[in-house]
């Protein structure tokens, strides 16, 4: 896919002058960097001091540390899996190899690699991912946790390996920002994770090419920082490498300004991209889990180094941790909201660790958990890590008494039934910033889970790059549980990552405080000329959740979707779908009694147009039953309406 000058046109149209003016200064710059590079100021005397405390490896629990070494081992052998992908070269890696492709990024000055495209370059978050050098935090902590120098062997060997292969400005991963502060904070943890290891000062602080290439991560990172329309989690993930590099790698001449400005940078960015209430500005929950890690990561740098952090960045995360604590369902899963690219700040688990276990295990060692915090049984090897370098203690604030379900400025929704039952309504803004780079066009979506199964689906995300057909269809409002009107999106795209019209909701209603029905009602006006809402009622006595969709305004064409899980199988009947699934065992079941003034068909698995799939993971997708319902939606007065009845059984 090649960017068009329509692109270009429709991004600066996002713009205001000020970011305009930033990107003219970047692109000056950027030339003129072409000429040449600086020297790397003289380095004398450097030492590495933000070791662990002693102990803090004692902690680990041990089946934590058995799936890390399972994990490190299988890495050991060659192999892993980045997006979909199994690879078996990690033993020795090319580092613009995309092995999705099987294409190789071009040499050559960084800025001109045309890195959108993948018919020049590949997949470019496969071959991105490899080299935030996450994987080395995972052998790195295998050392330290074993002693097992194979480990450390292989660790030093890659980043040799990487330096050489991957000069300053030269090639595909000198390109974008959030990548080398990504790889920043990884270099931070695997010098950590090496303490001991008789070879560390000299793969780092005694070694010129290692000083050489931090140093021109961070000159990089003070030059082109993610501007404007632009400022979401990249920003926050270079100003979090950049201050973590600055802390532990503090020897340079322009350390300490690098580190007051990323500081600076981390706390206004925190504050702008969190709403008040503690939910990512982005309304992309794996991108709260992404800023969360990085804010954590950053002030375990910061106290470390006894560096004072701003009160307002510990708020910050504190209101992050509370709210993911209220938002997820019964097995701590939160929602499937936006986009997804399963992205992490920092990695030093295993697979089979569950991430938001792991954050709100971090969150009680840190802050301490509230009475209404759901149970966190499993273990993590990063809590204790973390827990030993963060002074523990939460900001003087008032904290939520009871479990919060409406957050009014992020318009999300949590109703809570007997059983598990978890529906997240969605009334809220259409992403952040003027492009809302990560938002779908969702509005009034629900999403419905019984036991942690997903039922009613959020279907996910699956690509960036490459498959714009796809892209397409997992961001539109086909593509999620709420009505479509005129075979369009509610909010319209001019890119991957850049909507040029925003639907706006608000929500009317958002009653859980009863204990037999929870209501909510939202509305939003992203089809001209015609408002669609939208009522959901939760009965706790009857296990039955109600939906209705009104449209006012003229006559139109309608679709009505709801997606269900990948693991839930229907047999639809006319406007009747029997809905049966297998949990822990156990089988479960429930009816969905669709509007009859509908013609219903089920899609399954289809390509052309996509419909009917289910992404678990980024580059993941599988098959899913799709129930489409086709007809019109009539304004006249009084106003029809669409009436969905879930009912579940036993």
């Amino acid at each position: 896919m090649t960017t068009s000058a329509g692109w270009y046109l429709r991004r600066l149209s996002a713009m205001g002058p000020r970011e305009v003016g930033g990107r003219v200064g970047d692109a000056v710059r950027r030339r003129r960097w072409r000429s040449g590079l600086p020297g790397r100021p003289a380095v004398t005397g450097a030492r590495f001091t933000a070791v662990l405390p002693a102990g803090a490896l004692d902690a680990v629990a041990p089946d934590a540390a058995k799936r890390l070494v399972a994990e490190a081992d299988r890495l050991m052998a060659g192999h892993a899996e980045y997006f979909g992908v199994e690879r078996d070269d990690l033993a020795d890696p090319d580092w613009c190899h995309d092995p999705k492709t099987g294409r190789r990024a071009p040499w050559g000055y960084a800025f001109d690699v045309p890195y959108r495209s993948e018919d020049a370059v590949g997949d470019i978050k496969q071959i991105w991912e490899l080299s935030r050098h996450q994987y080395l935090t995972v052998l790195a902590a295998a050392y330290a946790l074993t002693g097992d120098e194979r480990y450390a062997e292989r660790v030093a060997a890659h980043l040799r390996s990487w330096w050489a292969a991957n000069a300053p400005l030269r090639g595909v991963h000198w390109i974008s920002g959030i990548e080398l502060g990504i790889r920043l904070l990884s270099w931070v943890w695997v010098r950590r994770l090496l303490e001991g290891w008789p070879g560390a000062a000299g793969l780092f602080e005694d070694n010129p090419v290692a000083l050489d290439q931090i140093w021109h991560h961070q000159r990089w990172l003070a030059a082109f920082p993610s501007r404007g329309s632009s400022a979401n989690n990249h920003i926050i993930a270079e100003a979090a490498g950049q201050f973590a590099a600055a802390c532990a790698f503090g020897w340079f001449p322009g350390s300490a300004r690098w580190r007051d400005d990323a500081l600076r940078s981390l706390e206004r960015h925190l504050r702008s991209n969190t709403f008040g209430s503690g939910l990512n500005r982005e309304l992309a929950t794996e991108y709260h889990g992404l800023v969360l890690e990085l804010g954590l990561a950053a002030v375990a740098e910061a106290d470390a180094a006894a560096v004072p952090v701003p009160a307002t960045v510990r708020l910050v995360l504190l209101r992050m941790t509370d709210a993911l604590a209220a938002i997820v369902d019964g097995r701590l899963r939160p929602p499937r909201q936006g986009d997804a690219d399963d992205g992490h700040g920092l990695v030093v688990d295993g697979a089979g660790t569950d991430r938001w276990g792991s954050l709100l295990a971090t969150g009680d060692a840190v802050f301490g958990r509230l009475d209404w915090w759901p149970s966190v049984t499993g273990t993590d090897v990063r809590t204790p890590l973390l827990a030993a370098l963060i002074r523990p203690g939460a900001p003087a604030v008032t904290r939520p008494a009871h479990r919060p379900a409406h957050f009014a400025d992020a318009g999300m929704t949590i109703l809570r039934g007997p059983a598990e039952i978890w529906c997240r309504c969605d009334g809220g803004p259409h992403g952040f910033l003027s492009i809302a780079a990560h938002a779908h066009a969702d509005a009034l979506s629900v999403e419905v889970r019984h036991d942690g199964v997903d039922v009613l689906a959020d279907p996910g995300t699956f690509c960036y790059h490459g498959q714009p057909e796809w892209r397409r269809y997992f961001r539109s409002t086909l593509g999620h549980n709420t009505l479509e009107l005129d075979g369009g999106d509610q909010s319209g795209s001019g890119g991957p990552f850049l909507w040029t019209r925003h639907a706006r909701s608000r929500v009317l209603v958002a009653d859980t405080s009863g204990e037999g029905v929870a209501r909510w009602c939202a509305e939003h006006d992203g089809y001209q000329g015609s408002v669609h809402r939208r009522r959901v009622e939760l009965s706790a006595e009857t296990r039955e959740l109600r939906v209705v969709d009104e449209v006012r305004g003229p006559r139109r064409s309608a679709r009505l979707a709801f997606h269900l899980g990948p693991a839930i199988a229907a047999e639809l009947v006319d406007h009747r779908a029997v809905l049966t699934w297998t949990r822990d065992g156990e089988d479960r079941s429930a009816v969905l009694d669709l509007p009859g003034q509908l013609s219903w068909r089920a899609h399954r698995g289809e390509s052309d147009p996509p419909l009917g799939w289910y992404s678990p993971g980024f580059g993941r997708k599988v098959p899913a039953t799709t129930l489409v319902g086709t007809g019109f939606a009539d304004g006249a007065v009084p106003p029809g309406e669409f009436i969905t009845v879930l009912r579940f059984q036993g």
